[in-house]
């Protein structure tokens, strides 16, 4: 893959990130656990599969180092930490439901263990329950942030689904779903922690776009993976994408280089969702360089979200959020 400016480059020690935010991610977990609890038997059931499928957390972990990067020391990020959470797994058990899948993190989803009528209404409880914890920090402009950042990616999933089966997708089109999908979840995460810190509008407008460029370049290359990994490695099957008819970046841009033959079965692979000619449709996407293109795509971005950074004070927590944007386009996982 593509890297960094070597003045830029910086080991992406996602271990080294993690021992960083250790402590607090350890209180987030603990009122993640407190908060999931309800006297319904089925929400406990599918809260302990969801808490027991693992994940890195990485929306929370991004909230509590932007708070450290803007010099927080109270304990409202513990709160913020834990809603960005929820909101992030409601929209995973919807989507489950949305895209038919029955493997997630390598593990079976809530929906292929209890149905998905059982998912959705976890997922809703997941949703106000982060709502509730949304009044007790009684901070307005938090509030407004978190309900149109939750807004914006409903938009995002009605958007997509109205792109399955288009072959026709362009490039900012898939843009803007992923834009509402995953980068603006991102940059609420770091923005409240540039806000619970006090920083002044520009380094918080900073930490906003340093979280929507990583937004972007963790995405990109999520969907990168999804036709270069495996299941052992990834946590869901290889072509699931293109399974489900989604015309992500690579067959975008494997639309724009193929060959006549080529473009054909791309476009009857994206309209059909057929897995039927999976290898010889990876062999177009390799042939047409858009893996290349794509990584090209997801670095790009990093290096923005690596740039925005420069206007935040010197610190370790500047320098994990840094190492998190290398990290986001050399993972494998």
């Amino acid at each position: 893959m593509n890297s960094m400016p070597a003045d830029a480059r910086r080991p992406a020690d996602f271990a080294h990130v993690r021992d960083l935010a250790a402590a607090d991610m350890q209180r987030v977990d603990a009122l993640i656990r407190q908060r999931l609890s309800s006297d319904v038997v089925l929400v406990n059931q599918i809260a302990d599969h969801i808490i027991a499928s693992g994940g890195k957390r990485l929306r929370p972990m991004l909230h509590v180092l932007a708070a450290g990067a803007a010099g927080y020391r109270g304990d409202h990020h513990t709160k913020l930490a834990a809603i960005i959470e929820f909101i992030h797994t409601s929209t995973l058990l919807h989507d489950d439901v949305v895209d038919e899948s029955d493997l997630r993190r390598g593990r079976k989803t809530a929906n292929a263990l209890w149905g998905n009528a059982a998912s959705v209404l976890v997922g809703d409880f997941l949703y106000s329950r982060s709502f509730q914890l949304m009044v007790e920090l009684d901070d307005m402009r938090i509030m407004r942030i978190l309900a149109d950042t939750t807004n914006t990616i409903a938009e995002g999933e009605v958007l997509q689904l109205l792109n399955i089966g288009n072959a026709d997708v362009s490039e900012a089109a898939y843009l803007a779903v992923i834009e509402r999908k995953t980068a603006v979840l991102f940059a609420a995460a770091t923005e409240l922690g540039g806000i619970l810190g006090g920083l002044p509008e520009s380094q918080v407008a900073a930490l906003r776009r340093y979280g929507m460029e990583l937004g972007y370049a963790f995405q990109i290359a999520d969907d990168l993976l999804d036709y270069v990994s495996d299941a052992g490695t990834l946590g869901k099957n290889i072509g699931d994408d293109l399974a489900e008819g989604k015309p992500t970046l690579p067959l975008i841009y494997a639309l724009e280089k193929a060959n006549p033959e080529q473009v054909q079965s791309l476009r009857h692979a994206i309209e059909h969702g057929g897995l039927d000619s999976l290898d010889r449709i990876i062999a177009s996407i390799r042939d047409s360089g858009a893996l290349e293109r794509t990584r090209e795509r997801a670095v790009m971005h990093a290096e923005a979200a690596q740039s925005a950074l420069d206007a935040l004070p010197a610190s370790v927590y500047r320098d994990a959020l840094a190492t998190l944007a290398d990290y986001s386009v050399q993972r494998t996982f």
